[in-house]
């Protein structure tokens, strides 16, 4: 049982050690769940006297207004043999045999957080104390209440304490030891009237009533220790503490313990009390019931420790890794990046991830729509039919065929079919971008450095770019290559005319009849509805070749190249990554470092039993 206080005492030091405190925090709190004794009195209510007389040492500073200005952990520690020593958190390395020396640390560490302007603060002091005298036990000296602020206090003192109090003992694992001294009239006790905020049932508060042997003559405090004043669901425990005039002349705490003893047993009004009196009663009920709460909590502990460590490993997940020092590891960092970058953006093309499919939509629906509303109307009109085969003869007329004419008609027709190349390229071009767009918006790593972000998306664009102007002139070309060569056989399988279709007696204007110029307008359509048919396959094909192929193979080629000629200074500015990002996973890392380590000491804690 003794090894569930240590287990407490291991992980609540570090708690502190890590910064966790359970004040407010945008972290989660293992030290919230930890159950812990907190004292809790007013000034001059004997708190820091009941703390020596459970040590059984002089230790704690004392004098007049607040001297308790930070919350004090103290973790006694029974061992063998005879030397009795001390050690702090923030000293690991030394041993305190001189418990004077114990008192003035605690002036000077609290000094050294707070400053000599008597303000308070949360933070923590942990102090271990190793004697054969003691029993297993943790409590934590809270400041004492006050009603009015000293000289060099701000005046918002008063509450500060109260609200630094508040915030330990209204934790539902908080065991609550209230100080009220028997020489003044409970009802206006601070510990109790606090306590009674937080616990209106009194189920985790103990009740200590110290200064017994200071009542008025004739009256006595038998009705508050058997609970019939202030009822508590566990017995008021009343102590008598050395005197001033005791402290003053150094009186030994172990005898002091034996007079306390000896008091309750031969004062009349408690010796039926005695049994359950006394610091030493005191002490070794507490740790009995501490250990208790422990060994009941422990579970809940285990459970919440395992779900605070996967949320803060999830976290630091999305958050991402911490940047690299030297030059190789940014670059390697930034070409990791990239490369996650890079794999999703071919995920979107090869259909993993939506937005590929836009690109077919492009060849199957956008490309054959814009050539089927080319309008060859005005080309294959009769008048400039009757134009372009009349201007083709010159000052001769054909002998078989127009073949001038029908090369100029053609040639006319197909320049039209340009524009919806050009378009079919400029539409890839914009979905291969968005998708850009997409792929740096589903990288996670790119949202942790806004530059490096910028850049990629940058050089991606200039990429396409160059893409889209390749593509463009490979697609045309296509288009130019059927204006430069004409399909042979689709003019071989026509029909042979068997008259010339002119007569060349008539004017050069009306030369052919008009059923000869229509079967010329018909041929020269039927060319190029073949022609359309064949770039509407061809047409894909060069774009995909010329931009989507490429764009999966070489994305970031360029900017690759760049990227080796930087310094480690230049590679730092891309990984610019927000500081408030950097501090949040600082702050994750090390809490994730205290909740393992909690996990670590209750499994072997759970492993040696």
């Amino acid at each position: 049982m003794e090894s569930l206080i240590s287990l407490v005492n291991k992980i609540q030091r570090a708690c502190t050690a890590l910064g966790d405190h359970g004040e407010e925090s945008a972290l989660p709190t293992l030290w919230d769940s930890l159950p812990a004794i907190a004292v809790v009195g007013g000034q001059s209510s004997g708190k820091s006297s009941v703390l020596e007389s459970i040590v059984g040492k002089d230790f704690l500073p004392r004098g007049s207004g607040i001297v308790t200005r930070r919350p004090l952990v103290l973790q006694l520690h029974k061992i063998d043999g005879e030397r009795e020593y001390a050690e702090f958190m923030h000293l690991p390395r030394k041993r305190f045999t001189d418990f004077a020396l114990v008192r003035k640390e605690i002036q000077d560490e609290t000094d050294r957080e707070t400053g000599r302007s008597k303000q308070i603060s949360p933070v923590p002091i942990h102090l271990s104390i190793y004697s054969p005298n003691v029993v297993n036990l943790t409590l934590i000296d809270l400041p004492g209440l006050t009603k009015v602020a000293v000289e060099g206090q701000p005046d918002s003192i008063v509450a500060d304490i109260e609200n630094m109090v508040r915030s330990f003992i209204e934790k539902p694992n908080c065991i609550i030891l209230a100080i009220s001294p028997a020489n003044q009239d409970l009802a206006t006790s601070d510990a109790i009237k606090i306590s009674r905020e937080v616990d209106p049932k009194g189920e985790r508060t103990f009740g200590v009533l110290t200064k017994i042997d200071l009542m008025d003559k004739g009256t006595d405090a038998v009705d508050i220790l058997e609970g019939k004043s202030y009822r508590l669901q566990y017995p008021w425990i009343g102590v008598v503490n050395r005197s001033q005039a005791d402290i003053n002349k150094n009186v030994d705490m172990i005898a002091a313990r034996r007079r306390e003893r000896e008091y309750f047993a031969s004062t009349p009004e408690y010796k039926h009390l005695a049994h359950r009196m006394g610091s030493e009663h005191l002490g070794k009920f507490l740790s009995k019931h501490l250990e208790q709460v422990i060994k009941s909590r422990i579970p809940g502990i285990q459970s919440l420790i395992s779900k605070t460590i996967a949320e803060l490993e999830g976290e630091l997940n999305r958050l991402g890794k911490p940047i690299a020092a030297d030059a190789g590891g940014k670059l390697y960092s930034i070409m990791e990046i990239c490369r996650i970058f890079d794999q999703i953006y071919k995920e979107h093309l090869d259909g993993v991830r939506p937005g590929g499919e836009k690109v077919y939509n492009v060849f199957d629906a956008q490309l054959p729509a814009a050539l089927k509303r080319l309008q060859f109307d005005k080309q294959l009109s009769m008048e400039n039919v009757r134009k372009l085969i009349t201007e083709a003869d010159g000052y001769q007329p054909h002998l078989i065929a127009p073949e001038q004419g029908y090369r100029r008609l053609i040639e006319s027709s197909l320049v039209s079919i340009r524009g919806p190349a050009e378009a079919a390229v400029d539409a890839v071009h914009a979905i291969l971008k968005e998708l850009v767009h997409k792929a740096i918006n589903e990288t996670p790593e790119l949202k942790q450095y806004p530059t490096l972000r910028v850049e990629v998306g940058n050089a991606a664009f200039e990429s396409l770019e160059r893409m889209r102007e390749e593509s463009r002139k490979a697609t045309l070309k296509l288009v130019d290559m059927e204006c430069s060569y004409l399909t042979v056989d689709f003019f071989r399988k026509l029909p042979q005319d068997i008259e010339k279709g002119g007569n060349p007696t008539h004017s050069i204007f009306d030369r052919y009849n008009d059923s000869y110029l229509r079967r010329i307008g018909t041929t020269v359509l039927a060319y190029v509805n073949m022609v359309l048919s064949t770039l509407r396959n061809s047409i894909p094909k060069s774009i995909v070749y010329c931009q989507v192929r490429e764009a999966k193979r070489s994305l970031l080629d360029h900017f690759f190249t760049e990227l080796g000629k930087k310094e480690g200074k230049q590679l730092g500015k891309l990984l610019d990554e927000d500081p408030a990002i950097m501090e949040r996973r600082a702050a994750l890392a090390k809490r994730l470092e205290l909740y393992r380590s909690a996990q670590a000491e209750i499994d072997a804690v759970a492993w040696a039993k």
